[in-house]
């Protein structure tokens, strides 16, 4: 098989060594509290939005919610309780303007023990900075060639650029093996008996400030998929416009050239790495 060339590969390296940024200094931190002394921080506010929810808390207050001139609060509450107080906050933020793409999907908040604390709708988790899962699927062939996805001109995220075979959110009832094959069907037509051979291969950590919105927080949980060489990817839920077939030395050019949404980047960025030895 031939090999990338030296600059390429390190570009490439390079650039996952970058996949998480910390927030800037001037958001603001969003604290989660337990008890009297516990406390970690889950998000980040993008200073911008900071006085409109300040009024609209002045106004409007919402139980286990709290914010200062410095940090916005959430206190522990019973997770349909807590639910139902981020939901109220979300929706003050959705009115004034914040949360563009609403979807009416929720996400959940996992802390490192695997633990769901709370349910919120997705389109919200960036604009508080709060981490997401989501899962990425390489899907490759035989013949050394890896299949991208372009997304639809009507996503609210990300529009046209490209992805992997199939990529998305893990909502908030879902595990990421399940979210992985639910996205093979509807974005790829991948049918189960085939998605049932996907290969665990690792995660990423995906940390960068939104322009103009909020922050980025997602763990990318990644699976691999071998295809036969006859295999057509064909989209079943609107959010996939085509899919092209390339040699990993094209999607590493189409990556340098910033062809990818961030995180398709780095996942096909990860794949070729580990493929091209």
């Amino acid at each position: 098989m031939p090999t990338l060339s030296t600059s390429t590969m390190a570009a490439l390296e390079e650039m996952l060594q970058n996949t998480a940024r910390p927030a800037p200094a001037d958001f603001m931190p969003i604290f989660f509290v337990r008890g009297a002394t516990e406390q970690q921080i889950i998000g980040h506010f993008n200073p911008e939005f900071i006085s409109y929810l300040q009024d609209a808390l002045k106004k409007h207050s919402i139980p286990l919610i709290s914010i200062g001139s410095d940090r916005l609060s959430i206190h522990l509450g019973k997770p349909r309780e807590l639910s139902a107080s981020l939901n109220q906050l979300a929706n003050i933020l959705r009115l004034g303007g914040y949360i563009p793409g609403w979807r009416n999907e929720e996400f959940a908040w996992v802390d490192q023990n695997g633990h769901k604390y709370f349910r919120l709708e997705r389109a919200a988790f960036r604009t508080f900075g709060f981490r997401s899962m989501a899962t990425h699927i390489n899907g490759y062939t035989k013949s050394n060639t890896i299949w991208l996805g372009r997304r639809s001109e009507n996503k609210p995220t990300d529009p046209g650029q490209l992805d992997n075979l199939a990529a998305g959110g893990i909502s908030a009832d879902e595990t990421p093996w399940i979210s992985a094959r639910r996205e093979l069907w509807e974005e790829a037509g991948v049918p189960a008996q085939i998605s049932d051979e996907i290969e665990p291969v690792g995660r990423i950590h995906m940390r960068r400030p939104l322009p103009g919105r909020g922050f980025h927080d997602e763990r990318l949980f990644i699976y691999d998929l071998e295809l036969t060489d006859n295999f057509i990817p064909t989209n079943h839920d609107g959010e996939v416009s085509g899919f092209i077939e390339v040699s990993y030395a094209e999607a590493a050019a189409r990556i340098l050239a910033d062809e990818f949404t961030s995180d398709a980047a780095f996942v096909t960025a990860d794949f070729i790495l580990r493929h091209n030895k």
